[in-house]
């Protein structure tokens, strides 16, 4: 009976803000963005909404320490590693990121005022463009390519209605099936004789279109 009353007054774990932004990550990730709103992650505090306000200022706020936090699992360029190796590996880590956070392809770190795992990872990321023979300008254009690509790439993935070879597979089969080959000689060949080849999977083109980008990203620096 005693420790049944102690269990029952037991204090809760203090709310702080780093609880609250994981929380809030955790049911972005369950449901999207759309299912995150103060009342809910209350709920899942066990807290009146209203005191989420004493450790974040607003949505807003919220919505940034999230973005914070998936930029802080992101692996940091390696000032060991020659540029291009150091961009890749680091954008790697970023797909996979953004793949175990799909909502976070829609806010991106566009918030005024970013926190301080997002300028770490930026600070690094210009660092290393500079420390590989760009310039400030070209550092610009490098940087905007290629978070584009992995934003986009990530984005378009996330919008596919499939996601195993398997799936991909029968998908084609039945596209390729209402497909006339004499309207979309194209589109029909692609599928028959690439997407339906064993083993098959669209987030293989990742690394091959990643490369294309540092390849032109590399002459460009090396074009006056």
């Amino acid at each position: 009976m005693a420790s049944a009353r102690k269990a029952a007054v037991e204090p809760r774990i203090r709310l702080n803000r780093e609880r609250v932004i994981a929380a809030a990550v955790l049911l972005a990730d369950a449901g999207g963005l759309e299912a995150l709103t103060m009342r809910r992650l209350g709920e899942h505090l066990n807290v009146e909404a209203m005191s989420i306000y004493n450790h974040v200022a607003n949505k807003e706020d919220l919505i940034t320490g999230m973005a914070d936090e998936v930029f802080g699992e992101i692996g940091l360029p390696s000032h060991g590693d020659e540029w291009k190796t150091a961009i890749r590996k680091r954008s790697i880590s970023f797909r996979d990121a953004l793949a175990r956070h799909p909502w976070a392809t829609t806010v991106r770190d566009s918030g005024t005022n970013p926190g301080p795992a997002t300028l770490r990872h930026h600070d690094r990321v210009i660092g290393t463009f500079r420390n590989g023979g760009f310039s400030v300008e070209k550092t610009a254009h490098a940087f905007s390519a290629v978070d584009s690509y992995i934003y986009g790439f990530a984005m378009q993935e996330k919008s596919l209605p499939f996601s195993t070879p398997e799936e991909t597979a029968a998908m084609a089969a039945i596209m390729l099936a209402q497909l006339p080959p004499n309207e979309y000689p194209y589109l029909a060949e692609l599928t028959a004789d690439h997407v339906l080849k064993p083993g098959y999977s669209y987030g293989d083109e990742f690394l091959i279109g990643l490369d294309l980008v540092l390849d032109g990203l590399e002459s460009m620096r090396d074009t006056d």
